[in-house]
């Protein structure tokens, strides 16, 4: 039943709210001036982009730094009936040797899309592989459209830090979103 409804969605959507993570005096993963808020808008601008280049209509929950609560990120997306969520965030430990890029799901319709986006990313940049991994994330467990979230590295290690630093890496992954909701989107 999952399977399709999931794929009855894939066909049918046109709208991707994307969620640039954190914001305002939520900083997420902090190093030094390196932090997940700015970093994450930083990867949902170009991704904006791609996504209109591709035909797709965009909903930014924020454009800016400021803080917009987790309720009101959902409320965003519930005006849509057509739409998919997309959350992009940069992780973070006190563990400096970890890395990589992992995606998030938390209902069955949302697992394709994970998985669609998280082979997109991962074709685009070279990175530790961490996977498609469930998860209770109020975002994703409180959207009613197909929803998932990104994390696209990790902030506390050094390597990883100062590739995201980098506008290719960031455009790269960006491109890697868009092409995974692109094969989510003919997999209906």
């Amino acid at each position: 039943m999952a399977l399709a409804m999931a794929t009855a969605h894939a066909r049918s959507f046109r709208t991707v709210i994307i969620d640039p993570g954190h914001g305002g005096h939520d900083k997420g993963g902090q190093w030094g001036m390196v932090d997940g808020e700015h970093l994450a808008l930083d990867t949902a601008t170009p991704l904006e982009s791609e996504l209109k280049k591709r035909g797709f209509r965009t909903v930014m929950t924020r454009r800016s730094d400021y803080f917009i609560s987790l309720p009101e990120r959902v409320r965003i997306a519930s005006r849509y009936s057509d739409a998919i969520f997309v959350s992009v965030h940069y992780n973070y430990t006190w563990k400096q040797g970890v890395s990589g890029l992992e995606t998030f799901y938390h209902s069955g319709q949302s697992q394709p899309l994970a998985s669609h986006v998280h082979s997109g990313i991962m074709s685009k940049v070279r990175a530790i592989n961490r996977g498609v991994k469930f998860a209770r994330f109020y975002v994703i467990r409180n959207t009613r459209c197909p929803s998932i979230l990104v994390e696209c590295g990790f902030v506390s290690n050094a390597n990883e830090r100062n590739r995201m630093k980098t506008a290719h890496f960031r455009q790269s992954l960006a491109e890697g979103i868009a092409e995974g909701i692109m094969r989510f989107r003919r997999s209906g």
